[in-house]
């Protein structure tokens, strides 16, 4: 009986065998699952660091490349259009240098607060106040237009914003005002190098035909419309030629939107070799244009 007993037990105690050797084997699967799962996480965080270690070096070289041309840009933008003959001009260009590559540097960090960029835009106009001459104006043009650009840069490189993203009221915005007073009196190539010709010094009739390659009557007539638009006035009769507040006003917005759509510095000039060459054939083959 007792034999018979036991023969009959051994089959309950193999089938418990079997499932914990099956318990056995689904942790143990559970276990190389979690650890797959580890060594995976592991992998994808090692090629991110691997990844992010490599576009920050890029970056690095980019900025430094950018930062590098920037430096050559305030040193040939002042060096030509600064004004020549000045006994305070050496001075000046340290100022300007120092100021405008303290600017530029600011190019190679991740992100530029506004508070750096407003630091430096009051550092200008604290040298603009403290200018000796009437001329200096030509040589600060040059500085905020190279001022312009590197923020500009700096907002397309996506490291830059301001309250300036915000949208501005343009509801008071004129149309047949803006356009008779502002955008027609220099929407002529002419007119608008007399304009320019006259920003920082008086020009005399010959000059401006020189300049233009217009004579006479074609000449007179777009003198007369600057004058009618109270863009530029002639001292007295047969007198010479000079810009009003409102003429040097104009001049410095159309400045500053050529600047503000300057999007790089790096880019070529061929845009304004077009224009420059535009230009030409018009002096070429001058015509009364309105």
């Amino acid at each position: 009986m007792k034999n018979s007993s036991k023969k009959e037990n051994h089959p309950e105690s193999s089938v418990l065998s079997e499932e914990q050797e099956m318990v056995e084997v689904k942790a143990i699967k559970e276990k190389l699952s979690e650890m797959h799962s580890d060594i995976k996480k592991l992998m994808e965080f090692t090629r991110r660091l691997r990844f992010e270690a490599a576009l920050e070096s890029s970056r690095k070289e980019y900025s430094n490349a950018i930062l590098s041309h920037l430096f050559e840009d305030i040193d040939t933008g002042l060096e030509r259009n600064m004004i020549k003959k000045c006994p305070e001009k050496q001075k000046c260009t340290s100022a300007f240098t120092a100021l405008l590559q303290q600017n530029a540097e600011l190019i190679t960090k991740n992100r530029v607060d506004e508070t750096s960029i407003s630091d430096n835009r009051k550092k200008l106009e604290e040298l603009r106040c403290i200018a000796p001459y009437s001329k200096c104006e030509k040589c600060f043009s040059e500085v905020s237009s190279l001022l312009v650009k590197q923020v500009n840069l700096m907002r397309s490189m996506r490291i830059y914003a301001d309250n300036q993203e915000q949208k501005p009221d343009i509801s008071a915005l004129k149309t047949a005002v803006v356009m008779s007073e502002i955008l027609e009196p220099v929407s002529n190539p002419q007119r608008l190098e007399i304009l320019r010709a006259v920003a920082f010094e008086m020009k005399s009739f010959s000059a401006f035909s020189e300049l233009t390659g217009l004579r006479g009557g074609n000449l007179l007539f777009h003198l007369q419309k600057l004058m009618d638009s109270g863009l530029i006035l002639q001292q007295h009769e047969r007198g010479d030629y000079m810009i009003t507040e409102k003429g040097f006003r104009i001049l410095q917005g159309l400045n500053e939107i050529y600047s503000s759509l300057q999007s790089s510095p790096l880019q070529n000039s061929s845009k304004q070799d077009s224009a420059e060459n535009s230009l030409q054939k018009r002096q070429e083959n001058p015509e009364l244009t309105i």
